[in-house]
C-alpha cells in the first residue's frame, strides 16, 4: 500500500472513531472539553505515531476536512473553473467546467460520509433533510445554490448539487469581447434597457440567463432605485441604490414561506424605479405583467424557454397558474403589452454560451408575437404552430 493509500485508509478509520466519540458525547449530553482540532490531533498522535511528521500533518488535515468541511468536494470547490458540482450518490461525482459536464475521480467512502457532508452544508443555513422532508434548497454564503434530494426519492443514494456563482459578473462589453454577444446585439440591448423597455431573458438551464441579466443591469441609470427579487440571491448589481429581496421556503413544519409572488407584491409598494426578478417560474408572472401594464416599466427578468416566442407562451401559461379566472385572451394581451423585448440565450454543444436572438414583442409577421431584431448566424427560431398552437392564436396588436 502506498503512503497516500495508507493515509486515505487511516483517515477513514480515524474519522469513524471521531464521529463515534461525538455520537456518544451527544447521546450522554456531554459537551467536549476540547475543540475538534485538538481531538483530531490527539487521535492522530495515538493511532499514527509511527508515521513521519509530514504524513501525520496530512492525515490531520484530511480528517478535519472530512469532519468539518465538505470532504472530497473541498478540492473541487477550490477550482475556480468548476461551475457546478453534482454528486449522484457516494461513488459518482461530476463537475461542469466551461459548459461541459465531466466525471471526476472524487468519491465519498460511503453513504454515511455523504450524508454527514450534506448535514454540514445545511445545518448552518437552518435547513435539514430527512424522510419527512427529503428535498431541500439553500444558498451558501458565497451565493452558490445547493439542492439536496435523499432516499427514498433518490434511488441511488443522496443527490447533492452545488451551483456556483463567481464573484466576477461580466458586463455587456465583456460578453461581447468573449464572443458570447455580437456587437449589434449588445447595442440593441443597451438601447432597450436605457429606454426603460421591459426585457425578458429566455433560455434553457445553464444557458447563461442570469449572467446576461446581470450584464443588462449595468445599463440601468445609477440614479434609479432598483429592487431585485430572487429565489436564491445570485445577482450582483453595481448601482448604488439597490434593494435585494430573497424568497424563503417553509420551515420544517411547513410554515413561514415567503414566495416570489409575495415579494413582488410588496416590492410594488417600495417605490421602485426598476424591478429585476431573477426568474419567473410561477403565478407571480401575472403580477409582473399586471405591474408592467400599470406604470412599472423597464423590468428585467428571466424565464425558461426554447425561443423568444416560446418565452411569451410560457409567461402566459405561468400567469394563468394564478387561477383567478382571467380569460386566456386577456392574459395574452397583458403579456404582449407588458413585455417589450426578449433576449434568447443558448448553450452550444461545445459548451459556449451565446445570445442567439433579440426580438421585439408585437408586430411580427404572420401572427407571430415577435419580430427578430437580431439573429446569430445559423440560428433559426422554432416555427410557430409546431407545438400545436397556430400563429393566428397569437394575433392582435400591441
Amino acid at each position: 500500500m502506498s503512503p497516500v493509500d495508507h493515509v486515505e485508509a487511516l483517515a477513514g478509520r480515524l474519522r469513524e472513531r471521531l464521529l463515534e466519540r461525538r455520537r456518544v458525547a451527544a447521546s450522554s449530553g456531554r459537551t467536549p472539553d476540547r475543540d475538534l482540532g485538538d481531538q483530531i490531533r490527539e487521535l492522530v498522535e495515538t493511532e499514527a505515531a509511527v508515521l513521519p511528521v509530514a504524513l501525520r500533518e496530512a492525515l490531520t488535515a484530511r480528517v478535519l476536512r472530512d469532519t468539518v468541511g465538505l470532504g472530497p468536494l473541498e478540492d473541487l470547490l477550490a477550482d475556480p473553473l468548476v461551475e457546478e458540482v453534482m454528486v449522484n450518490g457516494p461513488g459518482a461525482v461530476y463537475v461542469e467546467r466551461a459548459g461541459r459536464v465531466e466525471p471526476t475521480a472524487v468519491s465519498f467512502p460511503d453513504e454515511a460520509a455523504l450524508r454527514d457532508a450534506i448535514e454540514r452544508i445545511l445545518a448552518p443555513l437552518g435547513r435539514r433533510v430527512d424522510e419527512a422532508s427529503p428535498m431541500a434548497d439553500a444558498r451558501l454564503a458565497d451565493g452558490s445554490r445547493v439542492n439536496v434530494v435523499i432516499p427514498p426519492l433518490a434511488l441511488e443514494g443522496p443527490v447533492l448539487s452545488i451551483r456556483r456563482f463567481g464573484s466576477i459578473r461580466p458586463s455587456l462589453d465583456e460578453l461581447a469581447g468573449r464572443g458570447a454577444l455580437a456587437p449589434e446585439a449588445r447595442d440593441l440591448l443597451e438601447e432597450l434597457v436605457g429606454a426603460r423597455r421591459s426585457v425578458l431573458v429566455s433560455g434553457g438551464t445553464g444557458a447563461g440567463k442570469t449572467t446576461l441579466l446581470n450584464a443588462l443591469s449595468g445599463s440601468l441609470d445609477p440614479a434609479e432605485r432598483v429592487v431585485t427579487i430572487e429565489d436564491a440571491a445570485e445577482l450582483r448589481l453595481q448601482q448604488p441604490h439597490v434593494v435585494r429581496l430573497e424568497s424563503r421556503p417553509p420551515n420544517v413544519e411547513g410554515r413561514g414561506a415567503v414566495t416570489i409572488r409575495d415579494l413582488l407584491r410588496n416590492a410594488l409598494r417600495m417605490r421602485p424605479d426598476r424591478i429585476v426578478i431573477g426568474e419567473v417560474r410561477g403565478p407571480e408572472a401575472l403580477d409582473l405583467v399586471t405591474a408592467l401594464n400599470t406604470g412599472h416599466r423597464g423590468a428585467l427578468s428571466t424565464v425558461h424557454a426554447n425561443s423568444p416566442s416560446d418565452a411569451l407562451r410560457r409567461l402566459e401559461t405561468l400567469a394563468l397558474m394564478a387561477g383567478i379566472g382571467l380569460p386566456h385572451a386577456a392574459v395574452r394581451e397583458q403579456v404582449l403589452r407588458g413585455i417589450d423585448a426578449v433576449a434568447h440565450v443558448e448553450r452550444a454543444p461545445d459548451g459556449a454560451r451565446r445570445v442567439v436572438a433579440v426580438a421585439e414583442v408585437g408586430g411580427g409577421r404572420g401572427g407571430s408575437p415577435v419580430e427578430l431584431l437580431y439573429r446569430w448566424p445559423g440560428w433559426e427560431q422554432r416555427e410557430q404552430g409546431d407545438d400545436g398552437e397556430g400563429g393566428e392564436a397569437w394575433g392582435g396588436s400591441r
